[in-house]
């Protein structure tokens, strides 16, 4: 689903197999996406088309996901497929005798497969291949072919195939390491019951150990599984494992997450108090994990106790110095400027080693503006950049430094080269947009944070790229997208890049050409400004549809592109842990309510991964919250956290100046979202909208409208 840019017609200048509307059903994986191929197919068998192996092996994939095996070797058996896709023909093939029951017959297309096939192919082939010589009960020579894909690639399936070659040529030791590896890597497979199963029937039998049935228990919790993860400790204790205080009070810490985790909290809560009994190190982690609670729960005040009395209790274990760094940045959340000050001081001083002392430090400038205590403001974001000059702050800390010298009276000689070299040194940062702004205000002309706009470049296409083409005229966008990723791994340096990125651009993969220029294009386009390199990080992905919607919702377009650069980087398959998906990452839930807004049905999740839907939601969503908020920083936050805290935080912060509002955000997700979308805003307005340098950024903070959307 990720290789989209030639779906409907998008690219121009191929002849494409299928029509339009079966390569956005295959797409999307809509139900009718299999009949509309073979009806496809039918047709053109009959008109006797140069197409039909293209069309044969598209039909076939469909049929073979939908489970009908022998259905599917019957269309893939009917034509031969174009040369490029031959290899791709085997392997599915391959995959339809397998299913059918023939393993033999499919170790032969895949070896056939693996003859021609690319690397990314090969990888999949060669695991195929093992698994069906394995099941047509030929151990000897599924044993190398699994050695060699398991090693490549080390899922629950193949260590659990290798297993069993490996039983079968008498390799003991590499068959309890495989059947162990299944059940504490993969507790959540399948095979990982069956691989458990095995080792107690081994001579002598291999039992679990307690540390063993603990990471079982973890990776069930992470699994979304906290039953299973209490079975596992039941487990455990009823081998009479847990034994002693210490091993007592690790299981009662677990415990405790999987009953939080089950909704159980006054059993949680006991087993927290078991687990506080225990060594110092699991009673602290133990105290933190309450701590934490309170922390989420903005039960503000009995946060700061309880991170307090962690730093006092444990300050030689990792939780107290959480507690410690927390219970300072309490203090400033509660408007105690003076005791953050004090506190984060000490933090700074108590934990020198500490990952997190260069944010204390400026947490603790940042307390002393609060305070308009400019100097001392100043003199601790100089301890940062000269303790920390390559920290990601350095560029917050130079501008809150030029701007607290101008609050402190600073004259505009002196504080106008300090923004502009805030500019020059990290042009595509909010703060040099918050640095251009201030020049403004101080009557001087801010310099070009990039000399040249973006510009894509017109090359010939890299013939490393003429396999994944092939397998998207075929509508095998799974296989091309894979095809895309693994030449973009094998790329070395920024010359291999720039014109792999600028192939992918014209071919409208935006998302793999970013990915591109995020890994091999990054000092060309921030350190040397080269407007080749910017283009993939800027482009003005699906153009037509965001332009369109934009002016329907009478929405600045450059406001789409800059939430979903943040959001999915262009690319359109994206799915986050909350389900959240698409370019605009939406919802689904959201999508319903806006669907009903806009007096349209309801989409299928899976309809969120199609760009121009997703546009349009996400369009007409943010044009409410402009609506609304009528900033697009508190747009942005409102995107990121919801309306109802944007609200909140605007009634408790809203007199605030806008640089000051911003760095006050409580979440410290949504402070980095908001300045990264509104930096990114405004490039796109200097970049490609006529006297587009003249767009200005408001310094003040509006009041939200009572009205408007709240979802």
């Amino acid at each position: 689903m990720s290789w989209t840019g030639w779906v409907a017609g998008w690219v121009t200048g191929v002849a494409l197999g299928q029509s339009p509307a079966t390569l956005e059903a295959v797409r999307l994986h809509r139900s009718d996406a299999a009949a509309l191929a073979q009806a496809e197919l039918a047709a053109c068998e009959k008109a006797k088309c140069p197409d039909a192996g293209r069309l044969g092996l598209l039909a076939g994939t469909l049929v073979l996901s939908d489970g009908e095996a022998a259905q599917a070797r019957d269309l893939l058996t009917r034509h031969a497929a174009p040369a490029p896709l031959e290899a791709f023909h085997a392997f599915y093939l391959g995959q339809a005798r397998f299913y059918a029951g023939d393993p033999n017959g499919a170790a032969k297309d895949f070896e056939r497969a693996l003859e021609k096939a690319s690397p990314a192919l090969a990888v999949r082939a060669r695991a195929r291949l093992g698994e069906s010589l394995l099941d047509a009960h030929r151990p000897k020579d599924a044993a190398p072919v699994l050695e060699s894909a398991a090693a490549a690639q080390p899922t629950a399936e193949l260590l659990f195939q290798r297993a069993q070659t490996r039983a079968a040529t008498g390799n003991a030791a590499g068959l309890r390491a495989d059947l162990k590896s299944v059940a504490l890597r993969f507790p959540a497979h399948p095979y990982a019951n069956e691989a458990l199963e095995q080792l107690a029937a081994l001579k002598p039998a291999v039992k679990l150990t307690l540390p063993e049935h603990l990471q079982r228990a973890k990776g069930f919790l992470s699994s979304d599984a906290p039953a299973r993860a209490e079975e596992e400790l039941a487990t455990a204790e009823k081998r009479a494992l847990v034994k002693g205080a210490p091993a007592q009070a690790q299981v009662a810490l677990l415990r405790a997450q999987v009953l939080f985790a089950q909704g159980k909290r006054e059993d949680a809560e006991k087993a927290l108090a078991v687990a506080r009994k225990g060594p110092p190190a699991i009673a602290a982690e133990a105290a933190l994990v309450v701590a934490r609670r309170a922390l989420r729960s903005d039960d503000n005040e009995k946060a700061r106790k309880l991170m307090a009395a962690l730093d006092k209790a444990y300050p030689s274990q990792a939780a107290g110095e959480e507690g410690a760094f927390f219970a300072a940045w309490l203090d400033m959340q509660g408007g105690r400027f003076e005791d953050a000050t004090k506190s984060f001081a000490d933090y700074e001083k108590r934990y020198k080693g500490s990952r997190r002392r260069d944010e204390a430090m400026w947490f603790r400038a940042l307390s002393h503006i609060r305070l308009e205590q400019y100097a001392k403001a100043r003199q601790a974001l100089d301890d940062l950049v000269t303790a920390y000059p390559k920290t990601s702050m350095a560029p917050q800390a130079r501008y809150w430094m030029a701007r607290t010298e101008e609050l402190g009276g600073g004259k505009a000689a002196t504080v106008g080269p300090a923004y502009e070299a805030v500019i020059s040194a990290a042009p595509a940062s909010f703060y040099a947009l918050l640095a251009t702004e201030r020049l403004r205000e101080l009557g001087r002309t801010p310099p070009a944070a990039f000399p040249q706009p973006p510009k894509q470049l017109t090359l010939p296409r890299p013939p490393e790229l003429e396999l994944a083409v092939a397998l998207t005229r075929a509508g095998l966008f799974r296989d091309a997208a894979d095809e895309v990723q693994s030449r973009v791994s094998d790329l070395r340096g920024p010359d291999q890049a720039l014109p792999f990125a600028h192939a992918l651009l014209q071919l409208g993969e935006f998302g793999h050409a970013h990915v591109v220029a995020a890994r091999h294009l990054w000092g060309r386009a921030f350190g040397a400004k080269a407007p080749d390199a910017l283009a993939a990080f800027y482009p003005r992905a699906f153009a037509q549809a965001v332009e369109t919607e934009a002016t329907r919702q009478a929405l600045d377009p450059f406001l789409v592109w800059a939430i979903m650069r943040r959001e999915s980087a262009f690319r359109p398959e994206v799915m986050s842990a909350a389900d959240a998906r698409g370019l605009m990452q939406i919802i689904p839930p959201t999508a319903t309510e806006i669907a009903q807004k806009m007096a349209e049905p309801a989409p299928a999740p899976a309809d969120l991964f199609a760009p121009e839907r997703n546009i349009r939601y996400g369009a007409w969503y943010l044009a409410q919250l402009m609506k609304r908020f009528a900033h697009p920083a508190l747009a942005a936050a409102a995107y990121n956290a919801g309306p109802k805290a944007a609200v909140r935080w605007t009634q408790e912060r809203g007199s605030m100046p806008l640089d000051l509002f911003v760095e006050s955000i409580p979440y410290r997700e949504t402070r980095g979202y908001v300045k990264q979308v509104v930096a990114d805003l405004y490039l796109y307005h200097r970049f490609y909208e006529k006297d587009g340098t003249q767009a200005r950024l408001a310094m003040t903070v509006p009041a939200p409208s009572t009205d408007g959307v709240s979802f």
